[in-house]
This record gives C-alpha cells, structure tokens and sequence, in this order.
C-alpha cells in the first residue's frame, strides 16, 4: 500500500476522512477466543452455521450459558437467528447464525445488523469467532463481517452543531484463524467506498463543481495521480457542446471534466477508464422538478463519487494495469441563459443531439466525457450514473442496472454482484431500440418523452459515443440510496459501485479481453 503523507486531506475548508480505516487494527489468532479473554472485551461477535450441534457451542467462550440462552430465546421465537446478551463480566456478545447456502447479499445484510448494534455501545475493541464452517467459507464470512464493522465505523459528514463523536473503534481481533487472511485489499475498497458515500453526502452548497475539483486536486497531489482539467474554454475548443449546453446556465463557471491518471511502477500492457457523471446539483433545468423530486438532487454526483473512489482503492491495492478516471462535474441550472427543449448542440464526436428534456442532462454531460475518454483508447470502459428514474422503477434501490455493448459478458456482471453482494441485473441494448430516438433535424433525439424503457433508450445514446472497439460497461445507480443501508453499508448513501467493480476488475477475463 503506498504511503500518504497525512491520514486526511484537507481541501476547501472539508476533511475527509478517507483512510480511516486504517487506524482500526485488524488482528488474526489461531487460538479459539476463550472465556477469560472474552470477559476482557467490550464486545465479542460469534458466528455458528444454523442447527450447530451441541458440542459445537460448548467451544465457544461461556458455550453453556450463550446456548441455555438460546434455547430461552428460541422457545418465544422460533424464527430468530440471532442473540444479544451481556455476560457476567459485563461483555456484550453477539451471535449470529448463518443458513447453508445463505448468499453474499444475505450475510452481508447480517453482518450489517451486527455492526450497527456494535457501533451503538461503540467499543474500542471486538472480539470475532467463526466456527463450524469449512476453511473457505470461514475466511469469505470473517472478510463480509469486516467489510461490515469498517464500513460501520466510518464517519460521515455532519454540519450540527453538537459534534458526534467518532467511533471509538481502533482493534478487531479474529480467532481461530488457521490460514491468515489478506485483509488489505478489502480496507482500500472500504476507503474508496467511504470517499464515495462522504463526497455524496455533502450538501450542495459545500460541494459545487470549482470545491469538487479543488478536493481531488489535493487528492492527485497526494496519492500520485496526474491531474488535468479540461474547463469550459477546452471543452469550448474540443467542441464538446453537449457537456456545455448542461453547464451553460450555471452562474459560477466553474464545470469542466476532470482527467486522472494513475500509472502502475511498472509498464502496463491494459488499460481502464473509470468515468462519472458529476451533477453537484440537479435542478432539472427550464424542464424544473417538483419539489419531491428535486429533494437530494446534491447526490447526483455520486457516479463520479464512486469512479474517484474505485480508482482510490485500486490506488491502494497498486494495480497492475493504467487506469484513466474522468469525472464530469457541472450543475444544471434554471435561468435565462440555461439550455432548453429543442435546442440542438453538437457533441465533440460530430453527432447531432436534439434537446426533448433538460432533466435529462445526465446523459449530455457523459456523451463528451465518454466520446474523450475513447480518445485514450482503453481496453475496457466503465461509467457509474445516478441516470434514470426508470432504472428505479424496473429494479428499485436493492439492485443497479448494468449495461454492456458485449451481452456475452452478462453472466460475468451477473455473477460479480451476486459475489460481492452489491447486485446488478444486465437491460437489452438491441440497436432497434435507435428508432424511438430519430430526430427530424439532428443525428439523434436525447431522449424521448414518453419514459419509456429511458434506462435503455439512455445507454442506446450514450452507445453513439463509444467506439465498438471498447469494451463498455455502463452502470445505472437505482441503487446508490437505499432506505437504512444496503448489504454491508449502514448509510442510506450506499456507494454502491465500488465494492462491485473491484469484484468485477478481478475476474480476469475482464482486462484480457477474452470475451470479446
């Protein structure tokens, strides 16, 4: 892991924390947890595979008296799968059951609920035992479980007054470990998806497009990232007269894409592109949302959130292979110079684009930055959008949609959320879907105003500024705010994005090109 001069970066007055986890340790033991060091801990979490015998439970710490207590508690509550007790010595224990074949989604949806019944007596330290289950699946529980309590212990941002206090977590100590496990992978992913979920959280007015940028240069500057910003003169001279119809109303001018460049020691023979849509605020522009919809418009940059934080964590992971991030950063404006229904615009690829709603300025936006993004000519693509309502609507917020100009791949995606539990499912992106988007007077419509399948109609526009040569993967975010938290996280703000591509980065299939 590559050292960073200080744990937090300071830029326009934020700190953010992102390498917070790094100050909890995480400690291995191949001895059992036994009772006289659970009477020494605050907290301990044990987990046991359902229907565990008897004998199984007599080696945990204080077995006899955590399984009386069960059976107590299952004689009121058959379906229960849990315990919460305190022991004599005053140790809060945990016990979780976990079903045969319960999936990535499932474990880590409990691993959250232990996390947070954790963090509300907020101990300095955790005891962990996982018994019962084979060495494989013991190492893939303990990992979903320490996804769970890092991700519980990261601070997000608060503007009130009474400052809360972080969590006081600094020590996880993991027993019966008989093969150490490498947990640094999993604390960078956590750190890019913490950097994710903090940058979306922040109000509007604290992260406009000109603070954004002055963030992630101070980012560049320490994690080694080469930075260039293309602001609305460049894009202006490159003709990228899309991205600047959506900005063109903003009274600051200070929208522009964001290009980084991370480089491994060595030379890379693959290359990536992250891209994200970055609409620090979303009014809808002339076409104006009503007030329910227009509520929590600041997090309409968390496309961009979640490339800059995977590219954090790939950071920290040093990958192997050159990785380009591009970050399109703007705000949609109402106003007398703001873009309207109608107008038609051309994008830095040549193509023609007629305006049918301004609300729609999240594809404008991602048309020029993906057409120069191409330009690099990376071997795979993948862009991260708060896109569509009807992503939300087909799928809700457990799930994103995903879409690739190669269909064969749709297994692999398939298979990627189901391991890493941040779910996706593949949309058809058949070419006669191009007819609903004719225009009498230009190239193509932007979108239409029936709403129809407009996830699809969506990635069959962006499609246009995408060479086939690239391998393409687009990523609608129905599923980057969800009611009490997703899988691991604890937030509303899930982040959703990172823990998923660095899973879908490690299927190598992905950047060798082999399912062309």
């Amino acid at each position: 892991m590559i050292s960073v001069l200080r744990e937090q970066v300071k830029a326009n007055s934020m700190d953010i924390p992102f390498r917070h986890v790094e100050k909890i340790k995480l400690n291995q033991y191949t001895k059992d947890l036994d009772a006289k060091l659970a009477d020494t801990l605050p907290c301990v979490i044990l987990l046991l595979p359902e229907q565990a015998p008897r004998a199984r439970w007599k080696q945990l710490p204080h077995g006899e008296l955590l399984y009386r207590r069960w059976q107590q508690q299952r004689r009121h509550d058959r379906e229960a799968d849990h315990l919460c007790t305190d022991l004599p010595a005053g140790t809060r224990v945990l016990l979780q059951t976990i079903r045969p074949g319960s999936d990535a989604f499932t474990v880590l949806g409990c691993a959250r609920r232990l996390a947070t019944t954790a963090r509300a007596a907020d101990p300095a330290r955790i005891g962990v035992q996982i018994s019962g289950f084979d060495t494989g699946r013991r190492d893939r529980l303990l990992e979903q479980l320490c996804a769970a309590l890092l991700a519980g212990a990261c601070p997000m941002p608060s503007f009130r007054s009474k400052v809360t206090a972080p969590a006081a977590l600094r020590r996880i100590d993991l027993h019966g470990v008989e093969r150490r496990v490498d947990l640094a992978p999993l604390q960078a992913e956590i750190s890019g998806n913490h950097l994710a979920r903090w940058l979306s959280a922040l109000p509007g007015n604290e992260l406009t497009p000109g603070k954004y940028r002055g963030l992630v240069t101070t980012l560049a500057r320490q994690l080694g990232w080469s930075l260039r910003f293309l602001d609305r003169k460049k894009l202006l001279a490159q003709g990228a007269g899309a991205f600047l119809a959506v900005c063109q109303g903003s009274p600051e001018p200070d929208a522009g894409i964001v290009h980084l460049r991370y480089r491994p020691a060595r030379k890379a023979a693959r290359r990536l592109a992250l891209v994200g849509k970055g609409i620090c605020f979303d009014t809808g522009g002339v076409n104006v949302k009503p007030a329910k919809y227009m509520n929590g418009m600041h997090e309409d940059m968390q496309g961009s959130a979640v490339a800059l934080g995977t590219l954090l964590a790939l950071t920290l992971q040093q990958a192997d292979y050159a990785i380009d991030c591009w970050l399109a950063l703007a705000e949609n404006h109402i106003g007398s110079r703001a873009y309207k229904p109608n107008d038609v615009v051309r994008a830095c690829n040549g193509t023609t684009i007629e305006v049918k709603h301004t609300d729609a300025e999240g594809r404008m936006v991602l048309a020029d930055t993906l057409a120069l993004a191409s330009r690099e000519k990376p071997d795979v693509m993948i862009d991260f959008a708060t896109l569509t309502g009807a992503c939300v609507y087909a799928l809700s917020s457990r799930y994103s949609g995903i879409f690739s100009n190669r269909s064969r791949l749709h297994d692999t995606l398939i298979e990627a959320g189901r391991d890493s539990g941040e779910r996706v499912w593949p949309f058809p992106v058949d070419a006669d879907f191009d007819e609903a988007l004719k225009s009498d007077i230009a190239d193509t419509l932007q979108c239409t105003l029936e709403g129809e399948a407009d996830h699809i109609l969506a990635t069959r526009f962006l499609n246009r500024f995408v060479p086939d040569d690239i391998h393409w993967i687009h990523v609608d975010l129905s599923a980057s705010s969800h009611k009490g938290g997703l899988a691991h996280i604890p937030t509303d703000t899930t982040g959703f994005g990172v823990r998923y591509t660095l899973n879908l980065l490690q299927r190598q299939a992905l950047l060798e090109g082999t399912w062309n």
